[in-house]
């Protein structure tokens, strides 16, 4: 089910604060990170980490961090790849743009994720919704889950818009096309 509208709305609020007035109103457990989600023991995803959130996601075991977000993204810390990897873990940067998400932007974090199928990765963007659609893909087209289970999900954090259906039917079309997705 996905989170109640009133309270994504206050925890984006409390975000936008603590990263305006340099407070950390979020505090600094993985259950504190915006629209945090443990989709199996070895990924999460979630929206923006605060900065200090990422020592969090270190001491959880996770070895690699992904994001899909902008730059110029709502939050985005400018340093994060250097916070991060002086954390000991990697750091993967693909930047989706929201408006016009690619083939080549999904073909990237595929190959990122099946670099790193024997690691803990944590996936994020600026409010876990580019993520969650990436990994419903993912978990569809190369870990063979069922639609039901792969939007089970999907659908914790939001019933993807038009651009982005339209993106996600293209791309299991592409995938069908090449006969490495079957169902």
């Amino acid at each position: 089910m996905p989170t109640h509208p009133i309270t994504a709305i206050f925890n984006l609020l409390k975000l936008f604060v603590s990263r305006f007035l340099r407070v950390n109103l979020m505090g600094d457990k993985l259950d504190n990170i915006y629209h945090y989600l443990k989709l199996s023991e070895a990924i999460a995803t979630s929206g923006q980490p605060t900065e200090e959130q990422f020592p969090a996601i270190k001491e959880a075991g996770y070895q690699v961090v992904v994001n899909l977000a902008l730059p110029t993204s709502a939050n985005a810390i400018p340093q994060e790849g250097e916070i991060v990897e002086n954390l000991g873990m990697q750091y993967i940067h693909i930047p989706v743009v929201w408006e016009n998400p690619t083939l080549e932007n999904f073909q990237d974090f595929t190959n990122a994720m099946e670099a790193n199928v024997d690691r803990r990765v944590f996936v994020h963007c600026a409010a876990n919704m580019r993520v969650s659609a990436f990994m419903y893909l993912y978990n569809r087209i190369f870990k063979h889950l069922s639609e039901e289970q792969a939007k089970k999900s999907l659908h914790q954090i939001w019933t993807p818009n038009p651009t982005w259906q339209e993106f996600i039917e293209n791309i299991i079309r592409h995938y069908k096309h090449l006969s490495q997705y079957t169902s």
